[in-house]
């Protein structure tokens, strides 16, 4: 019996992870900023909703799928986009997008990752993309462009990272990206002996020193030194004007993440954006921003016809019910994926998915709902 076959919770995951990653990576993936207070919040957020079952619907047979972008998955549940995912295991980026292949759900392949987007959507021909991006035509064309010839179809611009956040965890453990190296960061490897052999010198003799390499439709910098070109300078210019080009030139589906007011759902939908991503960035940049599932059923209501996506703090199957009953139509998940990742690659970021699916099939049933589609406010109430 391997490890992960003793795994019943994304908790479990968690402490797995945490216990093969250096001190400074784990607490970049586990962390947020500031105080953390937004992070908190999310958790606290799924505490003031309780269900009401219904009973005696005949739940013998239930239907987890659900369609998405004239796409059918197996279960409302996506994978976020995270950075440097190829820190927590040999080409990470590769692992996850295979996992989500074989689980029949969507994954996100973030701009911060460090295998050519052609090489993951060979992998995973359905895989997502998603954008950090200035204010500068001349950096947003070309980008679509080299997304649009590697066969991507939805482009996830994420908005709420004008700037970047202060993680005062991260600091405390010497972690940075660029990574900057350390007495600090070379001993938190060295004592963790699995990451330092399966991924840090695997990575070194087959990829080399790993490079930014989607952030732009050039090659980005090393990770271990600055960028040839601040990859985050222009963001703060950013503007609705900016997500009208982005709109008039992408062909394929639209994807604004980062919404936490109806009023911006509004503006998306005016714009002719497919779907918006309720999101506080997992509680990574604005420390005491509201948490998306109270955000969530304002945004829901004035999205017309868009996709809603949710994403920030989820950890159970439970957690992914109360969001669909609040008018969500998927839910992506960032942080259990990567637990997952980091404690058994593939095989981990699989049975992240799988705890979920299961926990899923059997709360549903619980619920009396046979049909994920059934799912509405009938099925929920204030817990207050």
């Amino acid at each position: 019996m391997s490890r992960l076959d003793k795994v019943l919770s994304i908790e479990d995951l968690r402490r797995m992870a945490r216990s093969r990653l250096p001190v400074g990576i784990f607490g970049y993936v586990d962390g947020a900023a500031e105080d953390q207070q937004s992070k908190a919040a999310n958790r606290r957020a799924f505490e003031r909703w309780a269900f009401l079952p219904h009973i005696l619907t005949n739940v013998a047979q239930r239907n987890l799928s659900r369609s998405l972008f004239g796409k059918e998955y197996a279960m409302p549940v996506g994978i976020s986009p995270m950075g440097a995912s190829g820190l927590c295991w040999f080409e990470g980026d590769l692992a996850m997008a295979a996992a989500a292949r074989e689980a029949g759900v969507p994954a996100v392949l973030s701009a911060a990752s460090s295998i050519p987007l052609e090489e993951v959507a060979a992998v995973n021909p359905d895989i997502w993309y998603q954008a950090y991006l200035p204010a500068d035509p001349q950096v947003i064309l070309p980008l679509f462009a080299r997304v649009e010839r590697a066969g991507i179809e939805v482009m996830v611009v994420t908005v709420d990272v004008p700037i970047a956040s202060t993680r005062e965890n991260e600091l405390r453990n010497g972690f940075s990206l660029p990574l900057r190296p350390s007495l600090q960061l070379a001993w938190s490897g060295l004592v963790r002996p699995r990451w330092l052999a399966g991924n840090f010198a695997q990575t070194l003799m087959r990829r080399g020193v790993p490079h930014f390499e989607n952030f732009t439709a050039q090659r980005g910098g090393p990770i271990i030194s600055a960028p040839r070109k601040d990859h985050r300078s222009g963001r703060a210019a950013m503007s609705w004007d900016e997500i009208r080009l982005m709109r008039d030139h992408w062909k394929g589906k639209l994807v604004i993440k980062g919404v936490l007011r109806p009023e911006d759902a509004r503006l998306a939908a005016g714009i002719g954006a497919d779907g918006i991503v309720v999101s506080n960035h997992g509680g990574r940049q604005l420390d005491g921003a509201c948490a998306t599932l109270d955000a969530l059923p304002g945004i829901a209501a004035a999205a017309g016809g868009m996709a809603v996506m949710i994403d920030s703090g989820f950890r159970r199957g439970t957690d992914v019910l109360k969001a669909l009953c609040l008018g969500a139509d998927f839910v992506f998940v960032g942080r259990p994926a990567l637990y997952g990742l980091a404690a058994g690659g593939q095989a981990g970021a699989a049975k992240a998915l799988e705890v979920l699916r299961q926990e899923l099939d059997v709360n549903m049933a619980l619920l009396g709902a046979a049909d994920i589609a059934h799912l509405d406010q009938a099925y929920i109430m204030r817990a207050d």
